[in-house]
């Protein structure tokens, strides 16, 4: 056998044995549910946070004093704007009362009412109507006066408050993605890249200090050699990164059939502009190379440090770095060709996730053969620089890594 199917033959070895030790453990599904976990916590506090809400929406209005007259014209303005106007919580309903001796004070008595939340009160005639909050930058305020203004048009019109035209609404599916359509999907492209990257790639630091410290690490150098041992671990913890992903896109792809009508809908025209094929294609390379890049370093750290302390420190400053190269794909997604995603797409550890944004918000090709043969060159020079270091760290695990002086 020769020397190079040997080594290849040794690197599928290891690959093998770190991705059975991985998958065949009680933990790994644990850890494949993870983000079912995550997203079952973040559901029950927005649960508990919309609750709250709600309960606090139910107990805010506004209120607008007035005579019955002008009172029928607000309530028929209302109906026919607040339709008009996005639902938003800070838009409560309307309320109409009488007004007593004092309707300035009566006013005043609302706003400070301490059994119910009243942003907002209209009081006076409708040609100038008197309009008092509490909050500086309360919009209840401006609709108030809105309805105000309308139903004074309406009363010098001599309208009723019917409407005047019958709208006919019809749907028109788009023969293209939108443009907000397109910067969620990149959004989402590097949101989901970076996290799944970063989640999976970390735990080759963990193995690696286990093993470290068990002696398993050295009796592997003994056996095969470390470049063997550095591919090894490296190809079998990306072929759990792939089971993972694989596993969570089959789910997202039939989830779809869960959810309510109307939020489908909405998720329907989340599209990227170069189409589903070629995006889950590009997705799949970049998720490669961002994986294998990030991967390797932390294989690397993880051959430095001998105890656990060590790996967080290390460990550490790494992570604030690809949290600062996700901050920058998101710019570069938010500027597209400006000099931020050039700078993004050229930069070797922010390039994947850059050009997995550009997937979705670009129909351009060629800028994508550039980009996977330029994040190939750094893929091979980060796997070569991490295997160097990867041997010195491993056969230097005995000893102190660093000698600063000698004696003489």
């Amino acid at each position: 056998m020769s020397k190079g199917a040997r080594l290849i033959r040794q690197t599928l070895t290891i690959a093998r044995r770190d991705f059975t030790a991985t998958v065949m453990t009680p933990m790994f599904l644990l850890f494949l549910l993870a983000p079912l976990l995550f997203a079952g916590f973040g559901l029950m506090g927005s649960l508990g946070a919309m609750t709250v809400g709600q309960g606090a929406e139910g107990k805010k209005k506004l209120y607008a004093i007035a005579a019955p007259a002008d009172a029928a014209r607000l309530r028929a303005a209302d109906a026919r704007i607040r339709p008009a106007v996005a639902p938003e919580p800070g838009l409560p309903p309307l309320a109409t009362i009488a007004p007593a001796a004092d309707p300035a004070a009566q006013a005043r008595a609302l706003l400070s009412d301490p059994d119910i939340d009243v942003p907002s009160v209209l009081y006076g005639p409708l040609d100038r109507p008197q309009l008092i909050h509490a909050n500086i930058a309360s919009t209840t305020v401006k609709y108030l006066a809105a309805l105000a203004e309308q139903a004074e048009r309406d009363r010098r019109a001599g309208l009723n408050g019917a409407p005047l035209s019958q709208p006919t609404f019809t749907r028109i599916e788009r023969n293209s993605t939108s443009l907000g359509g397109k910067s969620a999907a990149g959004t989402f492209a590097v949101v989901s890249l970076f996290v799944v990257t970063l989640m999976l790639a970390g735990q080759a630091v963990g193995t690696m200090a286990e093993e470290r410290s068990n002696k398993v690490i050295e009796v592997l150098a003994a056996a095969v050699p470390l470049e063997s041992v550095f591919l090894g671990k490296l190809i079998g913890m990306f072929g759990v990164a792939i089971l993972f992903l694989a596993f969570w896109a089959t789910v997202g792809a039939n989830i779809t059939a869960l959810l309510p009508s109307d939020v489908a809908a909405g998720l329907s025209g989340i599209a990227p502009a170069i189409g589903f094929p070629g995006f889950v294609l590009l997705y799949i390379l970049y998720f490669t190379l961002a994986y294998m890049l990030l991967g390797s370093v932390f294989l690397t750290v993880g051959a430095q440090a001998s105890t656990p302390r060590e790996i967080q420190m290390l460990s550490l400053p790494i992570t604030i770095f690809q949290m600062a190269m996700f901050g920058f794909a998101l710019a570069a997604i938010g500027r597209p060709d400006s000099w931020v995603a050039t700078a993004a797409e050229l930069f070797p550890f922010s390039s994947p996730f850059a050009m997995a944004g550009r997937a979705a918000t670009s129909t351009a090709i060629w800028p994508h053969i550039a980009a996977i043969a330029w994040q190939l060159l750094w893929v091979a020079i980060t796997i070569s620089l991490g295997a160097r270091l990867f041997r010195r760290g491993v056969l230097q695990s005995a000893g102190p890594k660093w000698k600063w002086f000698r004696r003489g």
